[in-house]
């Protein structure tokens, strides 16, 4: 569309006035030193990274860090009775448990060490063992028993359950043990972690009067060690 003119005098199109000197050359070294910088962060954490994971290389090669290792070797369960209508869970069973500590450097202070008894999912016993300190390269025995009576209501399937494993002789229960343990590294001593043992699958055969049992168990069985 052309132009009109304003009071008989014709206009062309209006012009911007020119942008400061240096305007252009100032907004370029903004958006330059801006991508200057996020490069060297970048980098830095690239370079923390990198050392890092050789620092933590070395770590391990030089101490090579092991899981503790915790076995079930024996199992005497010499009752295990539940009664109705009161819901009353009787039950005598003991364990030998060795703990091994396979690493050469590393030492481990077990400040707390509780183990629970459960059937069914229902825990139905716990005992708190004594703390003690375990060097390089060793095996200590814990010897939890769980002895008395506990109240335990079973629903109609945990009830079947329960009668046809006392019909076979043999009940399925769980050991779990839940601690409080420091790891020492020469003089150096971790914070306190509360790593899990299960001992699931545990299958025991109900012991006779005489102290025969009827069915063999199969020990050892290597309980899961999870941090």
């Amino acid at each position: 569309m052309a132009e009109q003119p304003l009071n008989g005098a014709f206009y062309g199109p209006s012009v911007p006035p020119p942008a400061p000197k240096g305007y252009f050359r100032r907004r370029g070294h903004s958006r330059g030193c801006g991508c200057c910088l996020f490069s060297f962060f970048v980098k830095v954490i690239i370079a923390i990274i990198v050392i890092l994971g050789i620092a933590a290389l070395i770590f391990w090669l030089i101490v090579r860090p092991r899981p503790i290792k915790f076995h079930v070797t024996q199992a005497s369960l010499t009752r295990f009775e539940h009664t109705s209508p009161d819901n009353i869970l009787r039950y005598n069973l003991s364990l030998t448990v060795p703990v091994r500590n396979p690493n050469k450097r590393i030492g481990v202070y077990y400040d707390r060490i509780e183990a629970h008894a459960y059937y069914d999912g229902k825990r139905f016993s716990s005992t708190t063992l004594t703390s003690f300190y375990q060097g390089h390269k060793n095996t200590t025995v814990l010897t939890p028993m769980f002895q008395g009576q506990n109240l335990v209501i079973f629903n109609a399937g945990e009830s079947r359950t329960y009668n046809e494993e006392t019909i076979a002789g043999v009940y399925n229960i769980e050991i779990k043990f839940r601690l409080r343990v420091r790891f020492k590294l020469g003089d150096v001593k971790s914070r306190r972690t509360k790593p899990k043992v299960n001992c699931d699958d545990l299958r025991l055969p109900l012991s006779t009067f005489n102290g025969t049992t009827t069915f063999a168990t199969v020990l050892p069985l290597k309980c899961d060690f999870d941090f």
